[in-house]
């Protein structure tokens, strides 16, 4: 089964299994990853923000727009910047790394 490496925002490492065709907020909640994901992927927020490994970023298809535009509401948004809903687990992401920020932004509770 493909694995994927959670960095929690205190810097600890968490590699867990990574079932094809779930997504990393999927994957997350599997395992008890402190992700929010409060729309429950339905690209309604920014709270399943990711930051992916350099060496992983351009191997993920593209963003959507409308995934760009709930980017652009994440807390602390880098470059490498994605929704963890947006990302499906294919075997070409065996082994994916990705970072969770150190706060998120609810803007559903705001």
């Amino acid at each position: 089964m493909p694995k994927m490496v959670f960095i929690e925002g205190n810097g600890t490492r968490k590699e867990v299994e990574a079932p094809l065709g779930l997504s990393v907020l999927e994957i997350a909640h599997r395992n008890d990853i402190d992700i929010e994901g409060a729309c429950d992927g339905s690209l309604a927020c920014s709270t399943c923000h990711v930051i992916v490994d350099d060496s992983w970023f351009d191997r993920l298809k593209t963003a959507s727009e409308d995934e760009e535009d709930m980017l652009d509401l994440a807390f602390g948004l880098t470059a490498m910047s994605r929704l963890g809903c947006q990302i499906v687990m294919t075997e070409d992401l065996d082994g994916l790394t990705v970072k969770l920020p150190s706060e998120v932004r609810n803007m559903l509770l705001d």
